[in-house]
């Protein structure tokens, strides 16, 4: 598997785009996962599986659990 990927992703009438196949595949995103949409205005705009996140919250602030 390769470690990088450039796609283009087309933004709808609704605003939704569809992530490649390539990147769903890279980072396993299936059918009914979250994504968290990170933005910042000088930077640009990420996306990140959900669980990525989930389990740094948790390594941060164990407490919450």
């Amino acid at each position: 598997m390769k470690d990088k990927f450039v796609g283009i992703a087309k933004v709808g009438e609704k605003g939704q785009i569809v992530i490649p196949k390539e990147a769903r595949d890279m980072f396993e995103i299936k059918p009914g996962d979250c994504v968290v949409v990170l933005c910042d205005k000088k930077k640009g705009m990420a996306i990140v599986k959900s669980e990525v996140l989930e389990s740094t919250i948790d390594k941060v602030m164990p407490e919450i659990n």
